[in-house]
């Protein structure tokens, strides 16, 4: 936004200021997360109260970073409050939604709204592509489309831009209006109608009607005339100029798809030509035609030149993606666009990742108008030297012009060519490194160069969606209610130190892990929050002791031997050692019995050497209405042992029982605190999985195919034998991988292009064979998706006779995790 006093910020939003000692603030910059501080001077804090968190807890946190405005519903006290602005409002929120209202109005170039249940996102990124070269365009950041998101969206909205595209997203009746009021669309896209957010309305039409309130003021509404239910209510309820596409007779803008590719005819009244796209794929072809149909109906740019545009899409990276690097070091890949929106995000992941020291940024040219580069760079300059960048490895024609005189070390190369020749004799060594570019220079092939060297099968983790999951939990318990996240077994199979970090930098209270070595691992990450070790070895008690972590004890052997070994170790009778009591109520696996309770009692109520931290419990058949009377009696038994300790142990302790089934199915095993473990990562009760997220998707690509005549068989022991002349593509994924030998012999089918094919013969080492027979797009090095949902997950378990989890521990250390974050 244009710089602002807080006296102009205050009237916008409807606030009491409340000036600090001389200052003379000019705000550029709205945040609210205390995590994510850049360019502090010129920021604006905005306090938000939620039902599970009080940003003004953080204010102190922030002023430390060098914030000195704030919005608040009360004015904090701490030493240096008095240098500060306060905005004192009734709610943050709703302020904040009013001054995003203010800068819409005073925005007067051309808003274009987007709404749909599927495809907001990409639509809005790829309109960005096809028109930044024609005009400046703003569009909203990432997924931003929420009550808080569009409002930030707003707050940012350059006020140069020639065309502003802002999504919108619901959950509930009565959001949508809140949302109109501040984008005030002038013309609008309708993607699609689907069952997202459907348990929140009593009808699709309802949730129809809801979302078009977006477009109460707009005068143009594009969307598919293919939608009966849409079309439908779209001409009840919207009262402005329509313009409509697809194969439908009556569409404004008519279609007609090519028998065997990705070619479109297009008839636009007596204009006619061809679209060619890069994609077959259903979603992705209604998506850019979403794009042409809208440029058609406001005539943004000549249709041929936009149908040019449209054969270069890609599908549009909106996910970091952090990699395993040379050296010991992350690569975080970004290198799909570059702005300055873009380039603080990610930054601000780039100093997430604490534990490393060395920061590199590999950056290109950023699109800028000759008279705006020198202020460009120079915000650049600043964001990298905030975000504590020690090396600057600059390309393009520009960057080296502008940022010459960075503080760190720093080198500059003309193209992504001479940066690749000059890449052998660049030292990468435990560092992070971020590599952020425009789609022209290809910074691909700077990303294959420096990522670690692994075959070709991949398990990538949606850390957004896993942040999704934990949200679906929390909002099941109440508030103050703690959260344990299970971190054993490498996260699930999903990466022990990415997960735990990101969990760290998300309000998570608590770690668990299954051994020590899992613990020391994340110590050495970086992690600092609190962690449960469940199997302690007593050959590993000092390593423990000296990481801070805290060992379950769950028999009178092991706590002995800690009581030992910290008698032996000086200074530990000032730090007591936290510990974490397992009572055993019925899973019989490990814990103290019933009759040892009290003499648990008297034991640590004698010892100062050691503090119980938390006196949990195991629940055996939380997920299964069979065995819920007997779940009700270990919660009995649980509450018993509470009584015990909680007589006998002065200091207060947390206690949990309930894992991620027990969550929602018994309320009255929360406790003080719940462990989540498998529903974080997108597998849960079946009545609880339409609210989850897929986080693991694994996935491998065709190594090479080959015409196998009928009656000859594939693979060992001659058990693949063909009924039929077949083409069968081989695989680089076996058993070593975690694709284990019974999914072989038809018992198990991968997909590929949307189609399932089956696994031929038996599962090798390191490869398998598939049929795609049936698929004859199929070609080799087209990528192969063994899972992508809990579904998937769930059948994979079932043919293997096991459980998901099984199927997600089992992914095999050797394949390459890939991690995204939207």
């Amino acid at each position: 936004m244009k710089a602002s006093s807080p006296d102009a910020l205050a009237q916008a939003c409807g606030a009491k200021l409340i000036q600090g000692d001389g200052n003379s603030l000019s705000i550029r910059h709205v945040l609210f997360d205390s995590r994510r501080v850049f360019q502090a001077s010129e920021s604006l804090f905005v306090a938000l109260v939620t039902a599970r968190n009080n940003g003004h807890q953080y204010i102190e946190e922030v002023y430390q970073k060098g914030v000195r405005c704030f919005l608040v519903e009360e004015v904090p006290s701490f030493n240096g409050h008095q240098e500060c602005d306060f905005l004192v409002v009734d709610d943050t929120l709703e302020a904040l939604q009013m001054l995003a209202k203010s800068i819409r109005k005073e925005f007067q170039a051309e808003v274009v709204g987007l709404t749909g249940s599927n495809g907001k996102t990409i639509v809005k990124e790829w309109l960005y592509s096809i028109l930044h070269t024609e005009k400046t365009v703003y569009r909203s950041p990432k997924s931003y489309n929420s009550q808080l998101g569009v409002a930030l969206s707003l707050c940012h909205l350059e006020p140069e831009a020639e065309l502003a595209i802002i999504e919108a997203g619901i959950s509930k009746p009565g959001e949508m209006a809140t949302l109109e009021k501040m984008i005030h669309p002038r013309s609008g896209i309708f993607t699609n109608i689907g069952n997202a957010h459907q348990e929140n309305f009593t009808s699709r039409a309802e949730k129809l009607a809801e979302k078009l309130k977006l477009f109460e003021h707009s005068e143009l509404l594009v969307y598919c005339r293919d939608h009966e239910e849409l079309h439908h209510s779209i001409s009840e309820h919207f009262r402005g100029k329509t313009f409509t596409w697809g194969l439908h007779e009556e569409a404004q803008l008519n279609i007609r798809k090519s028998a065997h590719t990705a070619s479109f005819e297009y008839a636009l009244g007596a204009k006619r030509g061809w679209l060619n796209l890069p994609f077959e794929d259903v979603a992705s072809v209604e998506n850019a035609l979403h794009c042409f149909a809208w440029i058609a109906a406001t005539d943004q740019m000549p249709l041929e030149k936009a149908a040019e545009a449209l054969q270069h899409l890609q599908p549009p990276e909106m996910r970091l993606e952090m990699l395993p690097a040379l050296n010991q070091s992350t690569l975080i890949n970004d290198a799909w666009i570059v702005d300055l929106d873009s380039l603080k995000m990610a930054l601000n992941t780039m100093v997430l990742q604490t534990h490393y020291a060395r920061r590199t940024i590999i950056l290109s040219d950023i699109p800028s108008s000759p008279e705006g580069a020198e202020l460009l760079y120079g915000e650049v300059k600043a964001l990298l030297t905030e975000a504590g960048v020690t090396r600057l490895l600059g390309i393009g024609q520009d960057i080296e012009k502008y940022l010459h005189e960075f503080e760190g070390e720093r080198r500059f190369y003309p193209n992504t060519e001479s940066f690749l020749a000059a890449l052998p004799s660049l030292v990468f060594q435990q560092e992070c490194i971020l590599l952020k570019g425009a789609r022209r220079f290809g910074f691909e092939r700077i990303a294959s160069q420096l990522a670690r060297q692994t075959h070709e099968t991949v398990l990538k983790i949606n850390l957004s969606n896993l942040l999704h999951n934990v949200a679906y939990y929390r909002q099941q318990i109440a508030p103050g209610t703690k959260l344990m996240a299970m971190v054993k077994a490498f996260s699930y199979g999903s990466g022990h130190s990415e997960v735990a970090s990101l969990l760290q930098n998300h309000g998570i209270d608590y770690l668990a892990v299954a051994f020590v070595d899992e613990g020391l691992e994340l110590r050495r990450a970086g992690v600092k929050l609190p962690i449960m070790v469940m199997s302690p070895e007593k050959t590993s008690i000092s390593q423990m002791l000296d990481a801070g972590l805290e060992p379950e004890v769950y028999s009178f052997a092991l706590l002995e031997e800690f009581c030992k070994v910290l008698s032996q170790r000086s200074g530990y009778d000032q730090m007591p050692l936290r510990i974490h009591l397992k009572l055993n109520t019925g899973m019989n696996r490990l814990g103290f019995d019933r009759e040892e309770w009290e003499k648990l009692a008297m034991f640590v109520q004698n010892k100062p050497e050691i503090e119980v931290a938390t006196v949990f419990s195991h629940l055996a058949a939380s997920g299964e209405a069979e065995h819920d009377a007997f779940t009700q009696e270990q919660i009995a038994l649980f509450e018993q042992g509470l009584h015990i300790l909680r007589q006998a142990v002065r200091a207060p302790f947390i206690a949990h029982l309930a894992n991620s089934a027990a969550i929602r199915r018994h309320p009255n095993a929360r406790f003080d605190m719940v462990r989540l473990g498998i529903g974080m990562y997108g597998i849960g009760s079946p009545e609880e999985q339409a609210y989850l997220l897929p986080v693991a998707s694994l996935e491998t690509s065709i190594t090479q195919i080959r015409v196998v005549r009928k009656e000859s068989t594939v693979g060992y022991s001659r058990r693949g034998k063909l009924q039929r002349d077949s083409r069968i593509a081989t695989l680089p994924i076996g058993y070593a991988d975690g694709f284990l030998r019974k999914l072989g012999n038809r018992r198990f089918e991968v997909m590929i292009h949307g189609k399932l094919a089956p696994v031929i013969g038996s599962v090798c080492m390191d490869m398998c064979m598939v049929d795609v027979t049936e698929i004859p797009e199929a070609r080799e090095g087209d990528k192969v998706i063994i899972f992508n949902s809990a579904e998937r997950i769930i059948q994979m378990a079932e043919t293997l006779e096991t459980i998901p989890y099984e199927v997600l521990t089992g992914i095999s250390q050797r394949v390459k995790r890939v991690y995204f974050q939207d």
